[in-house]
């Protein structure tokens, strides 16, 4: 139906008007025969799933996800075992314990799932998150010593850890106690003299869930302390905790944290989503509530854009630890308030990195050729450091290219900076570059994403550094930007069960990306400018269909312009959406791209 020469584009764009080549999804004939066949699926739908890399035989697996066929042995976790022991051993000994947990959704609902756990075994868990501005990412000396002042005996950091050599070195030249899990990628072995340190990424674990989110190597540790208590006979008098009513908080930090959903990890998200779908958390029920969304069947929409960004308020521009307590609490009054609070600091957020975004999108257009740079960095006083990574995001969405934004705090002397990356161009390589270099005093990170701490004076010669470090490799991704197709379809054909078929591949993500659809010479109709830059249309073509359509946040680009003029056909690409407003059970489109047949 569609021409899917890679060297014409598909439909023949090999330029859209977002700039990229429109390609279909490469998928092997004859195992998509084979899936067709053997599940009885729709030729489309077979081609989606061998596309996605399924194999012959594990098509079923793939569109069933179980946790009993996928779940992991926690043993083949480099430590996991040696954890178990020493939280088990504080347990039993009525040792105060503290969470020490990263100040985003992953390190809230990996603190929650323990405090839980621990709680179901008659023992309160302590929550410390640092403050995002105040003390940084991770734990420090000075926070490890402020803990054990007040008490602690046992710290237990949760996505973080693996990398802070100082904090772990003075934990054990004090005598604290400390049991880390972390995903995060570790440059240098476990130091000696800790407890236990628990990390798929850390180079000499062999258990390959290195895709797993800290929530989901917590997930796999409460198995191994419920495995460690039964061996010691707790559950003689008392009942094991179900640690399967916790999957949706797993799910939170797997789907939030962006990780790759395949394997276990697309099982536990799968999963989760249908636990979450009872609505019994209460934390995450007051923020359903305070969100203003009706409970129903969880789905990744929810998860990563309705309940994560409210949680991650607390962290970026509020208090860091009301996340972990709002998804720890069983008290539903508690939840509301705690919910009220982080709605508000949501709505707080969005204006915050509003003006970021537009003062950092004025400021790249009026200095000269900055624009065209093989990567953008762009600084300014006073930025928020809370939202710099959303406002990093958006900037590269919007030139696709590597972005670093700073936010610079002339007091300290210091500029914050965090940075987005296209695919195929590693920032967190040249970030460490430049800071071997000498030109940051911190910084890491990995291809897609990476923070940094600069000196306000070195900024240029960073920029000038970072464009030359990068420039190769951003030529090649802007000349492979793409757009992978999944299907063309009409507008006619575009209804109900197109939209629920495809959802048989949900939870959708990073190694499972939402299905792509193209509409061919299409007509506008009816268009419309929406607050927030949004343009929403009806599209029409030869079938007879009318299908609505919404274009989010295109005000002022090439694609949002051609959408308000009527007349010309043009071809459209992106997704399916449900459409339930008012009772309806329909769909509307999502357009991710358009071209005109005339420039493509």
């Amino acid at each position: 139906m569609a021409d899917g020469n890679p060297q014409l584009g598909y439909l023949g764009v090999t330029r859209s008007l977002s700039g990229r080549v429109w390609r279909e999804r490469a998928a092997d004939p004859d195992l998509t025969r084979r899936h067709q066949l053997a599940l009885d699926l729709s030729e489309p739908l077979a081609r989606a799933l061998a596309a996605r890399g399924v194999a012959a035989g594990e098509g079923e697996t793939y569109l069933a996800p179980s946790l009993k066929a996928q779940f992991p042995d926690p043993s083949s976790f480099a430590d996991m075992d040696k954890a178990a022991v020493s939280l088990v051993d504080a347990l039993e000994n009525k040792r105060r314990l503290v969470v020490f947990a990263d100040y985003d959704v992953d390190g809230a609902s990996s603190a929650a799932q323990l405090v839980r756990w621990f709680r179901a075994m008659g023992h309160e868990l302590s929550i410390y998150v640092p403050d995002r501005i105040l003390e940084g990412y991770g734990p420090s000396p000075a926070a490890f010593r402020r803990l054990q002042a007040e008490g602690a005996d046992l710290v237990i950091t949760v996505d973080c850890g693996a990398a802070a050599h100082d904090a772990l070195a003075c934990a054990a030249e004090i005598g604290l106690e400390v049991v880390v899990i972390d995903h995060h990628l570790m440059r240098e072995p476990a130091l000696p003299g800790i407890a236990a340190l628990v990390n798929p990424n850390r180079p000499d674990c062999a258990s390959g869930q290195g895709h797993l989110a800290a929530a989901g190597v917590t997930f796999v540790l409460l198995a191994a302390l419920n495995r460690e208590a039964r061996r010691r006979g707790f559950f003689a008098e008392r009942p094991q905790p179900d640690v399967l009513q916790w999957l949706d908080l797993a799910a939170m930090g797997a789907i939030c944290d962006v990780t790759r959903l395949t394997g276990f990890n697309r099982a536990l998200a799968a999963q989760g989503l249908k636990v979450m779908s009872a609505w019994k958390n209460p934390g995450l029920k007051a923020l359903l509530e305070a969100a203003k969304q009706a409970e129903g069947p969880a789905s990744v929409f929810h998860a990563g854009f309705i309940l994560g960004p409210r949680i991650n308020a607390g962290g970026r521009i509020g208090r860091a630890d009301l996340g972990a307590r709002l998804l720890s609490t069983d008290d539903p009054e508690e939840a509301r308030a705690l919910a009220e609070e982080l709605d508000a600091l949501n709505a707080s957020r969005k204006e915050v990195e509003r003006e970021v975004t537009e003062a950092a999108i004025a400021h790249i257009e009026t200095q000269s050729n900055q624009a065209c740079a093989p990567m953008l960095l762009v600084a300014a006083d006073g930025w928020h450091p809370g939202v710099i990574g959303i406002v990093a995001g958006r900037l590269r969405e919007k030139y696709r290219k590597p972005v670093v934004v700073v936010g610079i705090d002339r007091a300290a002397n210091v500029g914050k900076g965090s940075g987005r990356s296209q695919p195929g161009v590693n920032l967190g390589r040249a970030v460490q570059a430049a800071y071997d270099a000498g030109l940051l005093l911190a910084g890491g990170g990995h291809a897609m994403a990476a923070g940094l701490s600069v000196r306000p004076a070195d900024i240029p010669e960073l920029r000038a550094f970072l464009c030359d470090h990068l420039a190769a490799e951003t030529e090649i991704a802007a000349a492979e930007d793409g757009l992978d197709i999944d299907a063309l379809i009409t507008t006619g054909g575009a209804d109900r069960s197109l939209w629920q078929d495809f959802q048989r591949l949900a939870p959708f993500g990073p190694g499972n990306p939402e299905p792509v659809f193209t509409l061919a010479d299409v007509r506008v109709e009816r268009p419309m400018a929406l607050r927030g830059g949004h343009v929403r249309c009806t599209l029409t073509d030869g079938s007879g269909g009318k299908l609505k359509a919404v274009a989010w946040r295109c005000e002022g680009s090439e694609i949002g312009r051609r959408l308000l003029v009527e007349g010309g056909a043009i071809h459209v690409a992106g997704r399916l959406k449900p459409d339930d407003w008012q009772g309806r059970s329909g769909v509307q489109f999502e357009i991710e791209d358009v071209a005109d047949p005339r420039r493509a």
